[in-house]
């Protein structure tokens, strides 16, 4: 027997995305697309208990939305006294199938990801008309108001409207400039799922790192021959695969020292590793999201902590700050350098970025371990406290406050 429920949100996973793109290249509004979209949804749930499920749910909803936006155009044509062609009121049509660079959730996802458009902008409308994420999960998402979120999404559809930004794939010349710009939102996207930034929401949130992931795979059906399209996926894979392991059964985060590598996805990192070694094969430069993607397949090619080939570790960091020498690359790096080099030169590299990292939790969290591994109990302490002050993820939260906790003041301070 199907389980009605259970494939309502399944249909709602697969078809979401697809019936906003195809409300959208039809009627080419985003707010009737959502809006009839959402509504198909509603009539699923309310019919499909007594009806059964349709033999081809997309289908389905696909023609209820395309009714519903119809009903919608002639209530306002009455009311305003306007007029529409009368082929796209009485166009029965069923949609094209999707395939390839035809696929109309790729259309909706460059629109989405206009340059045009905020960086902000550019995720809600990603999560909204494409994960198909609530109002309010977005919001608690970004730590912002419901109202300002909702403010936030009707602004940039309405500048996709007035700048008449084009709903399609861009030409293959402007694909590279384009594709850079939709990576940078996934990531976006996937890290706020892995590392929760909202105290009131699950520490990893695995909609938004599977929805960031299946992006990633529709984008790289239009781009396969793409290294960072392909390095944004394995790295997505790696760090997704560790989920099971991230965090304990009480609530805690849990470091990749001591996680249980037993427990991570092994299909994931394979896939993940067979992605990185492709890339490899090609003998070119590898970019940002490559780089990465390397690094977390030395971490999870290591048995065990101890296992980790460092200096492999190390000098991917020293490629990847000559391409982004930002402080938080240099961060990573800095904690790499302390399990070849020891705490005390690491520590050194720390220091230096306290002006750009002073606002943020891991920069006060790595000095912390490294004076904890140095004895000096007392300044980690602080380090400690002011890192929990500004974390605001739960599992992270509870590790530091345990970490400080464990310190031992009783021996002498070392300056």
């Amino acid at each position: 027997m199907i389980d009605v429920r259970a494939a309502i949100t399944q249909a709602h996973r697969e078809e979401w995305a697809r019936v906003v793109a195809a409300l959208t290249r039809r009627f080419g509004d985003l707010d009737i697309a959502e809006e009839a979209s959402a509504e198909a949804f509603a009539t699923a749930v309310a019919r499909w208990p007594a009806d059964g499920v349709p033999p081809n749910p997309g289908a389905w909803l696909t023609t209820t939305a395309n009714r519903k936006a119809i009903d919608r155009i002639r209530r306002e044509n009455k009311r305003d006294g306007k007029q529409k062609e009368a082929q796209l009121l009485s166009d029965d049509d069923p949609p094209e199938p999707p395939g390839g660079i035809e696929d109309e959730r790729l259309r909706l996802l460059f629109t989405c990801c206009h340059p045009a458009l905020a960086v902000e902008a550019r995720v809600a409308l990603t999560l909204r008309l494409i994960g198909g994420l609530t109002m309010p999960e977005i919001a608690r998402a970004f730590l912002v108001p419901e109202s300002t979120m909702g403010q936030r999404i009707t602004r940039a559809k309405a500048k996709i409207k007035a700048a008449r930004i084009p709903y399609r794939v861009p030409a293959a010349a402007d694909l590279p400039a384009r594709v850079s710009g939709v990576l940078a939102v996934l990531f976006l996207v996937f890290n706020e799922g892995y590392l929760a930034t909202s105290p009131d929401t699950d520490p990893v949130r695995h909609d938004l790192t599977g929805e960031a992931i299946r992006l990633a795979r529709l984008v790289r059906t239009l781009r396969p021959a793409d290294g960072e399209v392909a390095g944004l996926l394995a790295l997505m894979l790696l760090t997704e695969a560790r989920r099971p392991a991230r965090v304990s059964a009480s609530g805690e985060l849990v470091t990749l020292d001591e996680q249980d590598r037993g427990a991570w996805d092994a299909a994931l990192v394979a896939e993940g590793h067979r992605l990185v070694r492709e890339r490899l094969a090609t003998r070119v430069a590898p970019g940002r999201y490559q780089l990465l993607a390397a690094i977390n397949a030395v971490h999870t090619s290591a048995r065990d902590v101890r296992a980790t080939d460092w200096s492999q570790v190390v000098a991917l960091y020293d490629q990847l700050v000559r391409l982004d020498p930002s402080p938080i690359i240099a961060l990573n790096r800095a904690i790499a350098v302390a399990e070849l080099d020891g705490p005390e030169v690491a520590l050194a590299a720390v220091d230096r970025l306290e002006h750009p990292l002073a606002g943020y939790h891991a920069y006060h969290a790595t000095r912390a371990d490294l004076l904890r591994r140095l004895g000096r109990a007392q300044k980690a302490r602080a380090a400690y406290d002011r890192a929990i002050e500004l974390a605001g993820n739960s599992a992270e939260t509870a590790y530091l406050t345990r970490r400080r906790d464990q310190l031992n003041l009783d021996p002498p301070q070392r300056s």
